[in-house]
């Protein structure tokens, strides 16, 4: 029993586990019964020139007019600052990297002033200072009038902002329209021919740890590998220098965006007959990104990557056909069939354009049926125009039944795919470099406007560094008892977004009374939200909870399932909840025993046992000498136990227990 009792207190903890990705179902319900044809409750949404939904218009706008209030001058300057605004967020920058109050202060002073005349930018900048209570007192009221006056002007991290508090607040009609608006500026920076590479934040921490893998991919030209590659593309390597180019050209790894580069890598691998980037070629060439818009040069590219088997370089051709570009004319006869072609060989793009192609009856009979099946095998390929689509379709009622918390999660899936993203890769290369008050910032800008990763990673930051978090409140730096307030903020609004990580620390923090008053009935709602993930910690919480009787009804029935259902979603819960059934079996055999009772005060001693041994144990000379007296132990019981086999080799009868002598019961 001595070797029981520690597991039983190691049990009690929680284990560390990564979130979960969001996964959305679309069932026979979601569908609608209409005539393949039928005019649409809401059609207007899906009346636009054709081209529109195949993108790569021949009038998109570069990067900076998307979205107009980007930091990019601040870190990818093409010369100096241009406007007094990007000076002001550089100021705020610098004084969180150095944790300079005076110089906080002084940007704060001039984005007020600058806001104050109406710039739009400036305005939402304010906005978030009020959200987080920086040099401002924290005012969630004021926070949205700013960001309200914002969007009107343009701001489009203030529409993020308003949409992400229209939909925590469930005003479904208000956040769908701003989500809407910025998932088609998101969609028309996508490929033509491919869906684009998936630039998703970087999850800084796996649970309590630092996810130290999957920070060293990111680090850029200072990654081994990535040098490596390097190093292979300039010894003539084909896949390398296309590795190399995509890298460039999407900002990857961590490396910062150079389309010169890329192209550059791009023009070497087509010498050596590289047909990835042929097509990606004919992508710069059809948008005329880093060149000259050369429609021409792109069919040319595509026409030769399609030759090598590569399916995906027909949706470009298909999509100059059905624009009219670099041919002599629009055919939609044969861009149909190039798209049948890119689908026949399961390339999501090719379902995707002739789901367009019969949702606007381009070229084809109008069927709305045929479109969403098309657009919803796409999807399922993780095409991300299609789920554009969907959310059109739920948001208007066209071919699926009228559903706006679908469409707005849909839409809010595409959006946060946009340019504004790029902030994420930013506060990356700043928590790399070391530059944690810069991270910290960066990552709460973007979970304001929403960014489940950013929330978790701006949660964690504050946790894990405390006071080099460079945290500033109203009038200097965060308290501990802010710090945590915040941290508790930003992890149940990851938690509200599926982040059952951060359901796990709210809970713990209710449970445990971290930052907060103890509160075991909230506790149970949270873990309760991370069980609903299929999360076996927090059914293994529950369990514990029904067995003790803490913010949940005393019921051991329910405290077993619970167990059960932790072991059966993860393996690596066996011993724990092993040691955990043995709990239960003797407080139903024996209810009020002893054991009960040492076990039920186990809670209370762990962290005195946990003093104890970082005090005492782990004291190096104390550590020293109780090894050699565990070792001088193990020595002497292997020395017994050899004479009682020789004795009992010898024929001598082994005696029974002495009536004062315990035996442990079997365990049933």
């Amino acid at each position: 029993m001595r070797l029981l009792l520690p597991l039983l207190i190691l049990c009690l903890h929680p284990l560390s586990l990564p979130a979960r990705p969001v996964i959305f179902y679309l069932t026979h319900d979601d569908l609608k019964d209409v005539a393949t044809d039928a005019p649409a409750e809401d059609d207007s949404l899906h009346d636009t020139p054709e081209w529109d939904d195949f993108g790569g218009d021949s009038d998109s706008k570069p990067e900076e007019d998307l979205d107009p209030g980007s930091w990019r001058p601040i870190f990818e300057p093409a010369g100096g600052l241009a406007s007094p605004y990007h000076s002001a967020v550089a100021k705020i920058l610098s004084a969180a990297s150095g944790g300079d109050l005076r110089l906080m202060e002084e940007a704060a002073e001039e984005i007020e002033e600058a806001a104050g005349r109406g710039n739009p930018h400036t305005q939402s900048v304010l906005g978030f200072l009020y959200a987080m209570g920086m040099t401002k007192e924290r005012n969630k009221g004021k926070a949205l009038l700013y960001h309200y006056f914002s969007a009107d002007g343009g701001s489009t991290q203030s529409k993020l902002a308003l949409a992400y508090t229209y939909l925590r607040q469930e005003m479904y009609e208000k956040a769908v329209i701003l989500y809407a608006e910025l998932a088609e500026v998101a969609v028309s920076s996508f490929l033509i021919s491919k869906d684009s590479p998936v630039i998703e934040p970087i999850r800084i921490h796996n649970g309590a740890e630092e996810n130290k893998e999957a920070l060293r991919k990111s680090r850029g030209e200072e990654d081994e590998d990535f040098q490596i590659l390097e190093y292979q593309a300039q010894k003539g390597n084909a896949g390398a220098m296309y590795k190399v180019g995509l890298f460039y050209y999407f900002g990857l790894r961590g490396l910062r965006r150079d389309h010169a580069k890329a192209l550059w890598w791009f023009s070497k691998a087509v010498e050596k007959g590289e047909p990835r980037s042929m097509e990606l070629l004919g992508e710069i060439y059809a948008r005329g990104a880093g060149v000259e818009r050369n429609y021409t040069r792109a069919l040319e590219c595509f026409t030769l990557a399609s030759r090598q088997q590569l399916y995906s370089a027909y949706n470009g051709m298909g999509f100059l056909y059905v624009k009219g570009y670099g041919v002599e004319k629009k055919n939609y006869t044969k861009a149909k069939e190039y798209f049948e072609k890119a689908a026949d060989n399961e390339e999501a793009g090719g379902h995707y354009n002739l789901g367009v192609m019969y949702l606007k009856g381009i070229g084809v009979k109008r069927d709305v049926k045929l479109a969403c099946k098309f657009f919803i095998v796409a999807a399922n390929a993780g095409q991300p125009k299609a789920f554009y689509q969907l959310a059109k379709m739920f948001h208007t009622g066209v071919g699926l039944n009228k559903n706006l918390p679908m469409a707005t999660t849909l839409y809010k899936l595409v959006a946060e795919r946009g340019p504004w993203s790029s902030l994420s890769r930013w506060a990356l290369e700043s928590y790399l470099k070391g530059d944690v008050g810069k991270a910290f910032l960066l990552y709460a800008r973007m979970a304001e406007l929403g960014f489940e990763v950013a929330q978790s990673n701006a949660a964690w930051i504050l946790d894990k560094y405390g006071e080099s978090s460079m945290c500033m409140g109203e009038s200097g730096f965060c308290t501990d008892a802010e710090r945590h307030q915040r941290a508790h903020s930003l992890w149940w609004q990851a938690s509200e977004q599926g982040n059952e990580h951060a359901a796990l620390l709210i809970g713990d923090a209710y449970y445990y009374g971290r930052g907060t008053e103890r509160d075991y009935y909230r506790a149970a709602e949270a873990y309760i939200h991370a069980k609903s993930q299929s999360n076996a910690q927090a059914m293994f919480n529950l369990g514990y909870m029904h067995e003790h009787g803490l913010g949940l009804p005393f019921d051991l029935h329910l405290a077993k399932r619970y167990y059960d259902q932790a072991q059966e979603i993860d393996p690596a819960a066996k011993l724990p909840v092993t040691l955990a059934l043995t709990s239960l079996w003797i407080r139903k055999n024996h209810p009020d025993s002893f054991m009960v009772h040492l076990i039920d005060s186990l809670p209370e001693v762990y962290p005195k046992v946990e003093a104890w041994v970082e005090n005492v144990i782990m004291e190096e000379g104390n550590a020293t000498i109780l090894t050699l007296f565990v070792c001088l132990l193990t020595v002497l019981y292997l020395r017994e136990r050899q004479r009682r086999q020789v004795v009992a080799a010898g024929g001598q009868v082994v005696l029974p227990h002495q009536p004062n002598e315990q035996v442990a019961p079997a365990l049933n």
